[in-house]
């Protein structure tokens, strides 16, 4: 039998009086892909640390098979120098990088032609620390995908990434033989890289082969089994707590080891399995008919165009998902609807029942030497849940998983996702009705994802939601805002899934103007080309849309003659662009050494395949 890439032996760690986790013990073997999922607070990160070597733990063992190149990406990124190799094809750090050590030869090629695939083509000397999260990310990835590891750690890689940058990765690691142990809560990208899942609960971990879907039936069957157990120790404890009140006299000649038993059963009864199957009704305040509506709106930077001439709508209880690239404006979006920032040209009009909730992407500051309750008590100390029901502040945050022990906690101690998840609480406890979130899953673990999925699919208000976690989305959204950069905003009437089924190809080819004045009422808002056909259980095109008020089928027709030369020069130029295509990729292999032809072949490849693949789609449209 191999040896393991990494077997961990009763491990333990501890912080302060908290057990994280107590004599765990798993094995990573070859060609393994495993995601560790747990509760914020609970000790993912932590376990990653001490792995690789950043954090110290209590007891236990960690052994590596020997000459295993490492990789290792922290949640928590950090740097203030140059990131880019120099003429020579070197990657230098100073002792302040993130990143050990230098990027060399093959290595700092292949780093180069990462960070061009990630979207980094500004090849200057521009300091970490001044660029996005998003860009940090990248680079990051970049750097510890170029070593090209046979084990590799991850934790939260989707973080901060846009839609086509968390897909990338996806196909990345899939087509590599990586193995892998990250820690996500992105459930579809944990089931398209991940075959084994570990979970942290109650300072143990238990072993999933298998899905998502498949790590929540079988977890389910463990908490009914661990509770069944539980309750037939609570039976056995009563009648042995009888025994051991008796007195001391009649014990002491009774065997020890029945006494020591009593002790591990009054353990296993007082065990208590907290399901997190939770669900939150707040009541939203009360909404009018005239909502939010934006008349002809423009804003830009210089010559950064965020919207062009923006008009819509907003219907009641609607609820919308806004997508596209880092960069296109989705946030600065946000501002301006809530008057953060003032439009360069055109107006809202907000009706006057309109009460926004705003969840930060970079959360609150919170006074550290709070407690948790305490932060919850300022705002109010009951929450109205409608219909004469009241939650005390107490109860409320035990829903969003903070336990009454929890509560007492001084924020200081919360980790980064318990701080987004007490963000949220602050948010929802107010009663908004027009709920306004940017990227609210970056950092909640998967059980707080699955109580805020549940409260907003039941939420009386408006949404507006900003994610890249695409099986939220398709589970909270009606529609999406489609942010294609420079101003343009195309409406589709659909979640993520269904766009990137309608979407032809990364030309994005959706709808041929920007979003302005549509009925919000309609249920087919946007253009409806490209969507005939889009059946499924899901998707709100069941069947065929000939007949439907208001939309038009294709029927088929002659080619104009201007149509039938633009066919003839695309099968003309779709083998020239295939072959260059061809060349650039066997450049790319190995053929070039110079950083920077490097960088300029792999810009060349992206355009070269947006050339062919808009070529492609042209063909298909004339051919049909």
């Amino acid at each position: 039998m191999p040896t393991p890439y990494l077997l961990i032996e009763h491990l333990t760690k501890s912080v302060g009086s908290k057990v994280l986790f107590e004599d765990i013990s798993f094995a990573v073997n070859e060609g393994q892909r495993i995601a560790l999922i747990a509760r914020n607070g609970i000790g993912k990160s932590t376990l990653l640390d001490i792995i690789a070597g950043k954090t110290d733990y209590d007891e236990g063992k960690i052994t590596f098979r020997n000459d295993l190149k490492i990789g290792y990406l922290p949640q928590a990124l950090a740097g203030d120098a140059p990131i880019y190799p120099d003429k020579s094809g070197t990657v230098s750090r100073t002792e302040k990088s993130p990143f050990k050590g230098d990027l060399e030869g093959r290595t700092a090629l292949k780093y180069t032609q990462l960070l061009t695939q990630l979207g980094i083509t500004d090849l200057d000397n521009k300091p970490f620390e001044q660029r996005s999260g998003g860009q940090q990310k990248r680079i990051a990835l970049a750097q510890v995908l170029a070593q090209e590891p046979d084990f590799l750690m991850l934790d939260e890689p989707t973080n901060h990434l846009d839609l086509d940058m968390v897909i990338w990765l996806e196909e990345y690691l899939r087509k590599s033989r990586i193995t892998l142990l990250l820690v996500t809560h992105d459930r579809y990208f944990l089931d398209r890289v991940c075959s084994d899942i570990l979970e942290l609960d109650q300072n143990q971990l238990y072993a999933y082969h298998g899905n998502y879907a498949y790590y929540l039936e079988k977890r389910a069957e463990r908490i009914e089994a661990q509770n069944a157990e539980t309750d037939k120790f609570r039976n056995l404890y009563r009648t042995e707590l009888d025994w051991m009140r008796r007195m001391p006299q009649a014990r002491a000649h009774k065997a020890q080891y029945r006494i020591d038993n009593f002790y591990e059963i009054e353990k296993k009864a007082k065990r208590s399995i907290q399901e997190t199957d939770i669900r939150l009704q707040v009541k939203s305040s009360y909404i009018g008919n005239k909502i939010f509506e934006a008349h002809e709106v423009s804003k830009c930077f210089g010559d950064l165009h965020i919207l062009r001439g923006f008009s819509y709508v907003f219907a009641r209880y609607e609820k919308v998902g806004i997508i596209g690239n880092n960069g296109t404006g989705k946030s600065t979006f946000l501002r301006l609807l809530l008057g953060e920032l003032p439009p360069d040209s055109g107006h809202f009009d907000i009706g006057s029942t309109v009460r926004f909730g705003y969840y930060r992407q970079q959360g609150l500051v919170f006074d550290e030497g709070k407690k948790v309750i305490d932060v919850v008590r300022d705002i109010a100390e009951t929450i109205d849940l409608g219909n004469g029901a009241r939650l005390t502040a107490s109860q409320f945050l035990q829903h969003f998983l903070f336990s009454p022990s929890q509560q007492y906690d001084y924020v200081s101690k919360l980790s980064g996702g318990e701080r987004q998840r007490l963000h949220l609480c602050t948010v929802l406890m107010r009663n908004p009705n027009f709920l306004i979130l940017d990227e609210p899953t970056n950092d909640l673990d998967i059980p707080t994802l699955q109580v805020l999925e549940e409260y907003l699919r039941g939420f009386k208000g408006c949404l507006i939601v900003v994610s890249h976690d695409r099986y939220f989305m398709d589970r909270v959204v009606d529609h999406l805002f489609v942010f294609h950069g420079d101003g343009i905003i195309k409406d589709f009437p659909g979640n993520y899934t269904q766009w990137r089924a309608a979407r032809p190809s990364k030309s994005e080819t959706l709808s041929n103007s920007p979003l302005k004045g549509e009925n919000p009422k309609s249920p087919f808002k946007g253009d409806l080309e490209g969507l005939e056909g889009q059946g499924g259980s899901k998707s709100p095109f069941k069947g065929d849309l000939e007949g439907l008020p208001g939309v038009q089928t294709s029927r088929p027709r002659k080619l104009s003659y201007k149509e039938q030369r633009e066919l003839e020069q695309l099968e003309q130029q779709m083998p020239q662009l295939e072959e260059e295509k061809a060349a650039l990729e066997q450049q790319l292999s190995g053929g070039l050494t110079d950083p920077q032809a490097i960088a300029e072949a792999s810009a060349r490849y992206e355009e070269v395949q947006r050339a062919l693949d808009e070529a492609e789609l042209r063909w298909l449209e004339l051919n049909e």
